[in-house]
């Protein structure tokens, strides 16, 4: 392929991780983009999601129609974050208020799937396509074989079709221990209900600003936030495996009917080798499924979205895609694999159940905040660097 043609790049899976990267490559006129969801439409699970600093400042890395579309999608600033003990001796203490420099923002996760994808032509967007194999082609090329007998052929695909997607399997192989996803130690349940109910439950003076509630309890944690320009209030309740019965029974009666979600967490039980396999890669969930705990879920595959959009639009011949996805990796599973364990630490935490801290409100006091450092602490502009000097080395060898 000559440098003025164009590279295809095939993207399996359409939430918000797929959806944010097929928008980012929309400006490197040298890609052609498609996304393909295996369901019938373009969907995303759950009510809110929490759109935190740091996938901010992704997004507007990103630029584009990505940098407002949390906005667009009445997006919902949380001006601040209060953590009490939920049970204990010092029930109804407040633990911290989180650091204004880490305000985030609270989004009804289909509105912003819906602003992400407007941008991306319906010619591009395919749905019901579920794939079956890839491989390599006779051509410079991968052949992705569906489920309804269809094959499209590109020349990079990017798995970010979920914890149990198949490009993950593809990747790693089908028998490697860390292919299959297990039951985390943790389950949630979901109610989402207007701003209105919120205050005749609770009383008007938990929603007298946009913060977010959170408690700490004996074998599950409270939380509570608005969303949807302020008109919607998301409750959530999520604890221990084994504490399900009494993690529903937390719902007020009126608040039971209106539960949108009531699962188990999935996550990986073995950390991902690589998050690559030649012309193929993964992304969000399906790289890096993690626990709910540090609000880090969605923000880092925004980051992983920003990485390869960085790299991609530096490849100019097919034969750069090896370089582009080992660089990817190269920076991104570090850190996204940190993450994926200190939030199950944070959990325990915040369930009152860590190892050192029970409900003892000076020793969550103490070591709670400093959970989160490590994941704020970090500048985008640099880790774009480091992903650019990785490419480049790998052509100065």
């Amino acid at each position: 392929m000559s440098a003025n043609q164009t590279t295809t790049i095939a993207i399996i899976g359409g939430g918000l991780a797929g959806a944010t990267l097929a928008n980012a490559l929309l400006k490197h006129p040298h890609l052609t983009t498609h996304i393909f969801e295996s369901a019938p439409e373009f969907s995303a699970r759950g009510a809110a999601v929490g759109i935190d600093m740091n996938a901010q400042a992704a997004l507007a890395e990103i630029g584009g129609a990505a940098a407002d579309a949390v906005e667009r999608a009445g997006g919902v600033l949380v001006t601040s974050s209060r953590l009490l003990m939920g049970a204990g001796p010092h029930a109804l203490e407040t633990v911290f208020d989180l650091a204004p420099s880490q305000r985030g923002k609270v989004v009804h996760r289909a509105a912003l799937l819906s602003e992400l994808l407007k941008s991306i032509d319906d010619s591009r967007k395919h749905v019901i396509k579920k794939v079956l194999r890839i491989e390599r082609s006779h051509s410079s090329q991968l052949a992705i074989h569906f489920e309804d007998g269809t094959v499209f052929h590109a020349h990079a695909v990017i798995g970010a079709d979920g914890v149990r997607g198949h490009v993950r399997r593809h990747v790693l192989g089908a028998e490697h221990p860390a292919v299959s996803a297990r039951r985390s130690r943790f389950w949630d349940a979901r109610s989402l209900v207007s701003i209105d109910k919120a205050r005749e439950v609770l009383g008007g003076e938990y929603f007298a600003e946009p913060r977010q509630y959170g408690y700490v309890g004996d074998g599950a944690f409270f939380m509570h936030d608005k969303h949807d320009d302020g008109e919607m209030v998301q409750f959530v309740v999520t604890g221990l495996i084994g504490f399900e019965d009494a993690i529903k029974g937390c719902f007020e009666p009126s608040l039971r009917d209106s539960i949108v979600e009531a699962f188990p967490q999935p996550h990986h039980e073995v950390d991902a080798p690589t998050y690559i396999n030649g012309y193929v890669c993964i992304m969000g969930d399906a790289a890096h499924c993690m626990t709910s705990w540090q609000g880090s879920g969605a923000a880092q595959a925004l980051e992983d979205a920003m990485i390869l959009d960085t790299l991609l639009g530096q490849v100019k011949y097919v034969s750069d895609i090896p370089a582009v996805v080992r660089a990817y990796n190269h920076v991104r599973r570090c850190r996204t694999q940190r993450i994926v364990h200190s939030s199950a630490e944070t959990g325990l935490i915040m369930c009152g159940r860590g190892t050192d801290t029970g409900l003892d409100i000076g020793k969550v006091q103490q070591l709670l905040p400093g959970q989160w450092h490590f994941i704020y602490d970090h500048d985008h502009a640099k880790h774009k660097q480091a992903a650019l000097r990785s490419f480049d080395q790998q052509f100065n060898h």
